[in-house]
């Protein structure tokens, strides 16, 4: 069994090189939650928060298949970091759709060069904070609820309304006075994304940190943030499949004793047990190949850029809802299954194996695939792509 890593491809090299080592003490915090402070370090260091960021602004226009091919390869033994570096690239594409030039040229050069950390407080269903209006921007109030990264972030996307009820959303230094982390994040799952609130305490904002305006319609380019999340997602949890399997493999091979009646002297050589391995890689192999195929079709809008038109932005969607659906499904399964073939003796805290079935139980529930598989279902009978939306 293999899920080979394309090395060739740099980006792809370095997560394997970090991979191991957040694998060192991935348990331990992922008990303790908090912050990896030492792994985005490290992150940084390697250079690959900047990596999908343009050539123009100082990045390394990294294609969409390369980052979701790293964040997959950390879900192999951390789905947390994925989560982060994932979704890190969610506001700093806000930023390339729908900022002003100066802000582009401001914020995606300020983060090529010091490949800093963007997190979010914008959560869109949750209309906790508000704004009143100042000469020289806006000063907010309230909170914000899954804020994930906020806890490590450089840069914050944050999100208002304002009196009219309209959400306004701003870039600002994570830093900034106002800005207050609560670190309640208390989830089963994703211990270290920081997904907690996010209150802000007379926060001031000014006007020239606002990105666009709820006045100006989304067109099907400026759109595609939302399939940038679900390729996220997707991408986590295949990845937590993968590791659970391979971790899976190697406790059933070292350390699984047969069943008492099962009639073999090797727990491997037991029949029940090599189907139930075949039908997990199946799984796996066919959830990964989904989730470059929606890759490279993202890659393929995207790179279509402000010319995109709606049509093509509904294909991708289609390919990122069905990747989504099965990966969810797969990494459910696989996470959970892989006790069953590993014993009883599999199941404590020290082994840690629990840890990706919370991960992806813990996002799928964020994202019912109830509702994908209509999406999928309307296209098929209808030819009717979806409407443009959060989640879809």
């Amino acid at each position: 069994m293999s899920f080979e890593c394309d090395v060739t491809d740099p980006l792809v090299a370095r997560a394997v090189e970090l991979r191991t080592i957040f694998h060192r003490d991935a348990v331990e915090r992922d008990k303790q939650g908090g912050r990896p402070v030492e792994q985005i370090r490290l992150l940084k260091e390697s250079r690959l928060p900047s990596a999908q960021i343009p050539v123009g602004y100082g990045g390394q226009g990294a294609s969409w298949l390369s980052i979701l091919r790293v964040v997959r390869e950390f879900a192999r033994t951390d789905g947390s970091l994925a989560h982060l570096y994932g979704y890190h690239h969610l506001p700093l594409n806000l930023v390339l759709f729908r900022g002003s030039s100066a802000q582009k040229d401001h914020w995606l050069r300020a983060s090529a060069a010091g490949n800093l950390m963007w997190g979010n407080s914008g959560n869109a269903m949750s209309k906790t904070s508000s704004g009143r209006r100042i000469d020289t921007g806006w000063i907010v109030n309230g909170s914000r609820p899954f804020s994930s990264g906020s806890h490590i972030a450089d840069f914050i996307q944050l999100s208002w309304e304002n009196p009219e009820g309209e959400r306004l959303t701003a870039a600002v230094p994570a830093d900034r006075a106002g800005i207050v982390i609560e670190d309640d994040w208390d989830g089963i799952g994703q211990r270290q994304t920081g997904s907690g609130t996010v209150s802000f305490k007379d926060l001031e904002i000014l006007d020239e940190e606002l990105i666009s305006s709820p006045k100006i319609p989304l067109t099907p380019y400026t759109s595609l943030t939302s399939l940038l999340q679900q390729s996220v997602l997707l991408n986590v949890f295949v990845g937590s499949a993968q590791g659970a399997l391979e971790e899976g493999r190697e406790y059933t091979s070292t350390l699984s004793r047969p069943w008492i009646y099962s009639g073999v002297e090797k727990h491997t050589d037991d029949p029940w047990i090599k189907r139930q391995y075949g039908e997990l890689y199946i799984k796996t192999l066919a959830a990964t190949e989904l989730a470059d195929k929606a890759a490279r079709s993202l890659d393929d809008a995207f790179n279509q850029g402000p010319g995109l038109t709606a049509a093509d932005r509904g294909a991708v969607a289609i390919d990122i809802a069905t990747a989504n659906v099965y990966a969810g499904e797969a990494g459910l399964a696989v996470s959970s299954e892989i006790f069953e073939v590993m014993g009883a003796r599999s199941a404590t805290n020290a082994n840690g194996f629990d840890r990706f079935w919370r991960n992806v139980r813990t996002h799928t529930l964020h994202n019912p695939a109830e509702y994908k598989k209509r999406t999928v279902g309307t296209w098929l009978l209808s030819g009717e792509f979806p409407v443009p939306a959060m989640y879809r």
